[in-house]
């Protein structure tokens, strides 16, 4: 039986900064639509993606309440990813950085995120067919 193929991403921007996280949380669900087995080590700000603590707010600036300002919430879009993987029986392989967790106090992932160093990244990049790395400006 041919064995599946491995994506690599390492993410490194947080939330809300520009649209990198955007389009590598929309890359990722086509890896996983496609079939393909995803891993994913987000250091620096990216290890925010995941985030629990993250809430709604409107936007005054722009007029909008709460409900009018809906905008998807990351750690919610990586719960929807991993959900998506479980259902088309696909790995996703989630690791934050335990160091830039530390420095930014953002202990509260999702559950399915674990906690890792640089040596994850190498074993990813290893296994994988592919790695594609998304830095910060």
């Amino acid at each position: 039986m041919a064995e599946r193929k491995a994506l690599t991403f390492a993410l490194m921007d947080p939330p809300y900064e520009n649209e990198r996280t955007t389009t590598a949380l929309r890359l990722i669900e086509a890896a996983i639509r496609k079939g393909y087995d995803v891993n994913v080590f987000a250091y620096e700000g990216a290890v925010a993606v995941p985030f629990t603590k993250q809430a709604r707010h409107p936007n005054p600036v722009h007029g909008r309440d709460l409900e009018q300002e809906d905008h998807p919430l990351p750690h919610r879009w990586v719960a929807a990813l991993m959900e998506e993987a479980r259902r088309r029986g696909v790995k996703l392989d989630w690791v934050n950085c335990g160091l830039c967790v530390d420095e930014r106090g953002v202990f509260e992932a999702i559950e399915g995120v674990r906690r890792g160093g640089p040596a994850e990244f190498w074993k990813f990049a290893e296994s994988s067919a592919n790695t594609l790395v998304i830095p910060t400006k």
